[in-house]
């Protein structure tokens, strides 16, 4: 007697991804993203080098237009799209790590696996990042009305010592919660997955999600470490970025590593 075999393959019985990292793994990807760095170093630092003039260039242009209230949603928004922006960096440190060459073109141009997939994620990150920043602009008309824009020299006394400034600091930290927790969901492995895998843009963002749920306390130190880098550079009028770019952009592919089974 002959068998009819199942029209539906069997669901497999355990994941191809990593699960409940520990919260040091986010040290481990930073020491290896360092080590990419200190590999052929100019290409790294020439890549911060743009990721510096662009932000610059942004933030001049702003003040310049004289949009200035839209700086800090500006910089914020920055940690939404970055992950799309360093995808050269993810193919430096995917080229060492396969032993292949490592070109400037290589970085500018990567192969994708997932191919233009990778532009509608980009995309969709910087759609989520202007609709964060048109959120920040409601969220002040919202409690200071029609008021203009104080400018950067006032803005800081306006919001630490009046009321309505502090329940705008409320308010505004819970929505950018919201929208921070979001992106870094979606963003934190898919351009890595997209790069490394034949995979679709929703697909991709989704599987980010879950990494990031299922290794949640090893993603809060890595979102953590990842902030106070950031902080720094801003500090340093972004001049850090040139370096601490490169360097999590690394240290994002070894996370990728660490979450995917071979």
């Amino acid at each position: 007697m002959t068998t009819i075999p199942p029209v539906v393959p069997p669901l497999a019985t355990t994941s191809p991804y990593a699960r409940d990292l520990p919260p040091g793994a986010a040290l481990d990807w930073l020491r290896a993203g360092w080590r990419d760095l200190a590999t052929q170093p100019g290409l790294s630092l020439l890549y911060g080098l743009f990721v510096f003039l662009l932000s610059a260039g942004i933030v001049a242009g702003l003040v310049w237009l004289a949009w200035d209230y839209a700086l800090f949603p500006a910089i914020a928004g920055f940690l939404v799209f970055a992950p799309a922006l360093a995808i050269g960096l993810y193919a430096k440190s995917r080229a060492l790590e396969q032993g292949e060459p490592v070109t400037l073109r290589a970085m500018l141009l990567p192969h994708a696996l997932a191919g233009g997939q990778v532009l509608f994620t980009g995309a969709l990150l910087c759609g989520v990042m202007l609709l964060w920043m048109r959120a920040a602009v409601i969220l002040y008309a919202l409690f200071f009305g029609l008021r203009p824009f104080p400018g950067l020299d006032h803005i800081a006394p306006m919001l630490f010592t009046t009321p309505i400034g502090l329940a705008m600091l409320v308010v505004g930290t819970l929505v950018g919660g919201l929208f921070a927790a979001f992106s870094f969901a979606i963003s934190a492995f898919s351009i890595p997955m997209m790069l490394d895998r034949r995979v679709d843009a929703l697909t991709a963002m989704g599987t980010s999600w879950a990494l990031v749920w299922n290794n949640l306390p090893a993603m809060l130190v890595w979102g953590a470490i990842i902030l106070l880098l950031f902080a720094l550079s801003v500090a340093t009028g972004f001049l850090g970025l040139i370096i601490v770019f490169p360097w999590l952009g690394h240290a994002t592919w070894h996370g990728w590593r660490a979450v995917r089974t071979p």
